[in-house]
C-alpha cells in the first residue's frame, strides 16, 4: 500500500475501534504505531514517533492547566454552588412564563465560569434543577431537555476543558481562546432563553404540563436581597477570581488555574462541604481525569505526527485546490463532518481525529485559528444532544434513577435547543467577530 493508502485506512480503522468500544486513545496511539511502522518498516522509528509526541505535547508549563481547573470544578461541585446560583435565579425569573428553564439557563451559565465540562453541568443540574421543575408543572421532555441543552455552555464560557484541549492540539494560545469563548457563550445562552419564551409563547403545551394552569411553584419564592447576594458571592468572587486575573493580565491561564482551586478549596472548607476523605477522593478523581486527558493528547498527537508521514493533508489540500473549492464550502463540509460525527463519538474524538487532519488546509487558507476554535467547539457540542450517541442525554437519565423518563423524551426536549446551537453555528461562521471582537 502507498502511504497515503495507510493514511486513509488508519481513519477508517480507527472509527471502527472505537465504535467497537476501544477507548479512543488507544484506538489512536495503536493504529498510529502500527502504521508508522508501516510506512517506514520499522517499529524503533514508530517507537521514536511515539516517545517524541509524549513529551512534546506534556512537557508543557501549559499543561498544568489540565488539573487545576479539574480540581476547581469538582471542588465547585461538592461545594453546592450549583444549587445555590439555581436558587438565586429561579427568584429572580419566577415571574416569567417559562422563568424556571431561563433560570436553569441563567445557573448552567454561571456554573459554566467555574467549572469547564458539559458531563459536570449536567449531571450537577439534572439532580438539581428536574425535579424542581417537574414539580412547578413543566412537562417531562421540557424538564430534561432545558438542562441538557444548558449543559453544553460548560464547554463553551471559560475555563473549559474542550478549548484547552483545542489549544494544545492546534498550539493556540489558551488565554486567548478562553477570551473568545465569553462573548459566543453569552449569544448562546441569549439564544436558548429566546427559544424557552418561543417554546412558551407558540407550543405552550411543549414547556408546560397544563398550559391553562401555568407554573404552580417555584424554587426559592422568598429569597431576601441580603440571602441572594450572599448566595451568589461566593461564585461571582470566584469568577472575578479566576477570569478577571486572566483578562486582567494578572494570571497566566495556568496560574488562575492554581488560583481557582486554591479559591474553591477555601470556599468548600468554609461552607463545611468537604472532609478529609472527601478531598483525597477529589485528588484522585483529578489524577483520573488528568491520566486521560494526557493518554488522550499523546495518542493525538501520534496521529498529527502519522497523518503529516502520509501525505494525507497534503493531498487533501491539492483536490481543494483542483476542485478550486473555497473556504466557505471547505467549512460546510467540515462542520456537516463534526455534525455527523456528533451522532456517533464524543467530543473528545471527534477532535482528535479531525483536527489533525483539517487544521493545515485551514493554515493555508491562513484562517485565524481561535475563530476556527470557537466554532469547531460549538459544532463538536451539538453532538451532545443528538442520537444515538447524545452523551449529555445519557448522564441525565443515569442521573434520574427514581424518575423513569425514558432516553426519547430527553432527546425530544434537547431537540429545540439543537436548533439553537445550528443558529449559533451560523451567527459565527457569518459573524467572526463574535469570537474575535475581544482578542
Amino acid at each position: 500500500m502507498s502511504n497515503l493508502q495507510i493514511g486513509l485506512m488508519s481513519i477508517v480503522l480507527i472509527l471502527i475501534l472505537i465504535q467497537s468500544g476501544l477507548h479512543v486513545a488507544i484506538a489512536l496511539a495503536a493504529v498510529s504505531f502500527f502504521s508508522v511502522a508501516l510506512i517506514r518498516g520499522n517499529f524503533d522509528v514508530a517507537g521514536t514517533f511515539l516517545s517524541l509526541a509524549a513529551l512534546e505535547s506534556v512537557a508543557r508549563y501549559s499543561f498544568g492547566v489540565i488539573p487545576l481547573f479539574v480540581l476547581m470544578g469538582l471542588l465547585v461541585g461538592i461545594s453546592g454552588l450549583g444549587r445555590d446560583v439555581f436558587e438565586v435565579a429561579g427568584q429572580l425569573f419566577r415571574r416569567l412564563t417559562g422563568g424556571l428553564g431561563i433560570a436553569t439557563v441563567f445557573a448552567n451559565a454561571i456554573f459554566a465560569a467555574v467549572n469547564g465540562t458539559s458531563i459536570a453541568s449536567a449531571s450537577v443540574f439534572t439532580r438539581i434543577a428536574v425535579p424542581e421543575l417537574l414539580r412547578s408543572g413543566y412537562t417531562r421532555r421540557f424538564s430534561v431537555g432545558v438542562v441538557a441543552g444548558s449543559s453544553v455552555l460548560g464547554m463553551l464560557i471559560p475555563p473549559s476543558l474542550l478549548l484547552i484541549l483545542y489549544g494544545i492540539i492546534a498550539e493556540v494560545s489558551i488565554g486567548d481562546l478562553f477570551t473568545a469563548g465569553v462573548l459566543p457563550g453569552i449569544v448562546l445562552s441569549l439564544l436558548f432563553v429566546a427559544t424557552i419564551l418561543f417554546l412558551a409563547k407558540f407550543r405552550p403545551g411543549f414547556v408546560l404540563a397544563k398550559p391553562e394552569e401555568g407554573a404552580r411553584s417555584l424554587v426559592a419564592d422568598d429569597l431576601s436581597p441580603s440571602q441572594m447576594i450572599g448566595k451568589s458571592a461566593p461564585v461571582v468572587l470566584l469568577i472575578i477570581i479566576v477570569l478577571g486575573g486572566i483578562y486582567g493580565g494578572v494570571f497566566t491561564p495556568t496560574e488562575a488555574g492554581a488560583v481557582g482551586a486554591l479559591a474553591a478549596l477555601v470556599i468548600s472548607v468554609t461552607r463545611r462541604s468537604l472532609g478529609w476523605r472527601q478531598f483525597w477522593g477529589l485528588l484522585v478523581e483529578t489524577g483520573r481525569v488528568t491520566a486521560a486527558i494526557t493518554f488522550l493528547i499523546v495518542a493525538a498527537h501520534m496521529y498529527a505526527r502519522l497523518l503529516a508521514l502520509s501525505g494525507l493533508p497534503s493531498q487533501m489540500n491539492a483536490l481543494i485546490q483542483h476542485y478550486e473549492l473555497g473556504l466557505f464550502a471547505v467549512m460546510a463540509l467540515y462542520l456537516l463532518a463534526i455534525i455527523a460525527l456528533g451522532t456517533i463519538l464524543d467530543s473528545s474524538s471527534i477532535m482528535l481525529i479531525v483536527l489533525p487532519l483539517i487544521l493545515p488546509i485551514m493554515a493555508s487558507f491562513q484562517v485565524d485559528l481561535i475563530w476556527f476554535g470557537i466554532l469547531t467547539i460549538v459544532a463538536v457540542e451539538v453532538g451532545l444532544l443528538t442520537p444515538p450517541l447524545g452523551i449529555a442525554c445519557f448522564v441525565i437519565k443515569a442521573n434520574l434513577e427514581k424518575l423513569d423518563i425514558p432516553l426519547n423524551v430527553i432527546f425530544a426536549g434537547a431537540f429545540p435547543f439543537v436548533v439553537a446551537m445550528l443558529v449559533m453555528i451560523g451567527l459565527v461562521l457569518l459573524i467572526p467577530q463574535l469570537a474575535t471582537a475581544l482578542l
